[in-house]
């Protein structure tokens, strides 16, 4: 019983670190915007094991401040359930964090929101996702090929999964169809994780 307490308080400190780590990436993606532009910052579990990672963000998540509000996040919320995998264990992000953004101001807040998270798997959407996760050096990557529906290694640690682009496929069956066939074995890799 013992034990259980103290990995309970062990997980508590670090959820507590990652909150307070997030919340100040949040506020120097304000702080680049410079009070003139709209950030977008990532939301979900700060400890998500499943990060997901789009490039740029849409109208209804600059109207907000967050990435995945609207159409893609509804979409999104939809396919988890299908696949029976655990919305509290998802974190999602933007690659850019302004509608304007530049990708070498955001390659360091896209490296530290993988080292607060810590996640055991990406799901990079669409080849500018991909291309931008892959020029982020993260510590002991390995470059991702665009292969969709494929578990490829990000680092020894880190799963990755390739789909097409969210956004892009919200229209036209067959675009659904594809991201979909892309996306679902997240189930599977979420079913075969061990419940520890």
């Amino acid at each position: 019983m013992n034990s259980t307490v103290a990995t309970d308080e062990i997980f508590e400190k670090y959820l507590q670190k990652a909150i307070t780590e997030i919340n100040a990436l949040g506020d120097e993606v304000a702080h680049a915007g410079a009070g003139t532009r709209v950030p977008v910052v990532g939301s979900g579990h700060p400890l998500a094991d499943i990060f997901l990672l789009k490039h740029t963000p849409r109208p209804a998540e600059l109207q907000e401040g967050v990435a995945f509000y609207g159409r893609a996040g509804n979409a999104l919320l939809k396919s988890l359930q299908r696949l029976h995998v655990d919305p509290m264990a998802i974190y999602g992000t933007n690659c850019l964090k302004f509608a304007d953004g530049d990708e070498d101001e955001s390659r360091p807040f896209l490296l530290r929101e993988l080292h607060i998270v810590q996640p055991k798997l990406v799901v990079a959407m669409g080849e500018p996702a991909l291309e931008f996760l892959n020029s982020v050096e993260f510590p002991l990557s390995r470059t991702l090929e665009p292969k969709e529906a494929e578990l490829q290694k990000f680092t020894p640690t880190i799963d990755a999964l390739f789909t097409p682009d969210i956004d892009e496929s919200l229209d036209e069956q067959p675009a659904k169809t594809r991201f979909w066939n892309a996306f679902k074995l997240l189930g599977t890799w979420w079913a075969e994780l061990p419940p520890y």
